[in-house]
């Protein structure tokens, strides 16, 4: 996986959407480490602590959702990572084989937003924190910090984009080093600032608000991936293990978050101003806790983190782009993408009142449509023996078709159940969602469930087992038909 000693990460890479050679896949199972823990080292997991806390749990009940909300959404991204190794194609081509070549586009279209907005996100973190720091460094920290904070994320960022895999490869090898190293050095900092008497001194919330944290961690963390989960096992060597596929990519991924959630929760539990200042500024907050000289190194490790992350979905996202149809290069693709978030970090920084509600609105609404096609993708993935038929991946007059009914269906109607089986009252423009929640007797929008989101879980399950259920029989049938 690593590039090889023939490999030149600063020329821009020329793959697209299109399948790898053989004579192009290379590395092992355990180089996805790098990449996914790059990815995921960010101080933003500290934060994730108060977003947790703010459905009113304890410490402990949160520990349990983020143990399995987190590592349960990654392994998830695990099982279709497999698919990127059999198929040696980014992952919304490979979905084509589930939902047909063009009946695959609108799922292609959600996927290609939801790695925007996570792009968007982290570069709004990474310019709110720089000029937070700046600010208790006495350096000042307005519109013009924030504008040079955001030319250096978006040079970082869309630079590697646009370079492509070898290069991204390369970048998150040195992201997961410094940021590791960083990060420790940072919660040794903070450890003296935990108070075990006010951590166990926080109330035990209720079931439905225990599964609202953990659908949140999950919509947070690995549903946040994978849509994007096999475009960096698609180099793998088809014999690579697929359990071993599934292993790195999940312990990459969850490693870090876990570690960061379990200190953001001793944390803001210690202190209920910083847990309020993390609701606007999630990461900058947590500078406050640390002495002036670690200030600065507390900003290189928040915007490498954050840049691991963002520059995996800017890839990730110009792939979803080309998938939906844009006749463009690569580079071409993933510049458009870094402009979309430049706009839209310009406008949560300079203008936007609040960044905790926005970003839980959208980490649900689109995390409900993305668990629907993630339940009908690993229903088909689990339902296959064999690799995938390539060139009728782009034909689609192929064995795959144009338009798979069943799976695009399944989706829609999840998705209709889903969201009505979620609040969200961080946003008055998603207020309309929840309107099953009366009817099936759980309490409606002001009921015990109503934070549960239940309709994330329920758009995964019910996407597998539709799909498990009917299309068995036709995976088998594609399988059948001569190369």
């Amino acid at each position: 996986m690593a590039p090889g000693a023939d490999s030149a990460p600063l020329q821009v890479e020329a793959n697209g959407i299109n399948v790898i050679g053989d004579d192009e896949r290379k590395g092992t199972a355990r180089q996805l480490f790098w990449p996914w823990f790059g990815a995921n080292v960010s101080v933003l997991g500290l934060s994730y602590g108060s977003f947790t806390l703010g459905f009113g749990i304890s410490f402990w009940q949160a520990v349990i959702a983020g143990l399995v909300g987190i590592v349960f959404s990654f392994l998830l991204c695990g099982f279709v990572a497999v698919a990127g190794k059999r198929g040696s194609a980014p992952t919304m081509i490979l979905s084509r084989a589930a939902f047909g070549v063009r009946g695959n586009w609108v799922a292609t279209a959600i996927s290609w937003v939801l790695t925007v907005g996570w792009e968007t996100v982290l570069t709004v973190l990474a310019t709110l924190a720089t000029a937070t720091v700046f600010t208790q460094l006495g350096w000042g920290g307005g519109p013009v910090v924030k504008i040079l904070a955001l030319l250096v994320v978006a040079v970082l960022t869309i630079g590697g984009g646009v370079m492509g895999f070898d290069l991204i490869m390369r970048m998150q090898t040195v992201i997961t080093i410094v940021t590791a190293v960083l990060t420790l050095i940072f919660i040794a900092f903070v450890i003296p600032h935990i108070d075990w008497a006010k951590v166990s001194a926080v109330p035990a919330g209720s079931t439905g608000s225990v599964v609202g944290a953990l659908v949140f961690l999950m919509t947070g963390f690995g549903l946040g991936w994978v849509n994007a989960a096999a475009d960096y096992s698609r180099y793998l060597p088809r014999t690579t293990s697929s359990r071993a596929v599934i292993g790195w990519t999940t312990f990459g991924s969850a490693l870090a978050p876990v570690v960061l959630l379990v200190m953001g929760l001793l944390l803001a539990a210690s202190s209920p101003d910083l847990n309020k200042a993390i609701a606007a500024d999630p990461i900058g907050a947590l500078a406050s806790v640390l002495p002036t000289w670690y200030l600065v190194p507390f900003v290189i490790v928040a915007v490498l983190g954050l840049v691991g992350g963002a520059v995996l979905n800017i890839y990730s996202s110009g792939l979803a782009l080309l998938a939906a149809g844009l006749k463009a290069p690569r580079f071409a693709a993933a510049l458009i993408d870094g402009v979309i978030i430049i706009l839209g970090t310009i406008y949560v920084a300079f203008f936007a009142d609040d960044f905790l509600g926005p970003f839980q609105g959208f980490l649900i609404t689109l995390g409900t449509p993305i668990a629907a096609w993630c339940g009908v993708m690993l229903a088909d993935i689990a339902s296959r023996r064999n690799g995938y038929a390539e060139a009728d991946l782009y034909d689609p007059r192929g064995r795959y078709g144009s338009v798979r009914w069943v799976a695009v269906g399944t989706v829609l109607v999840s998705t209709v159940v889903g969201w009505g089986l979620v609040t969200n009252t961080y946003a008055e423009w998603l207020s309309w969602q929840g309107y099953l929640l009366g009817p099936l007797g759980l309490g409606g929008r002001d009921g015990a469930w109503a934070a549960a989101n239940l309709g994330v879980l329920a758009a995964l399950v019910i996407g597998f087992v539709v799909t498990w259920a009917t299309q068995r029989s036709k995976v088998r049938e594609q399988e059948l038909v001569a190369v």
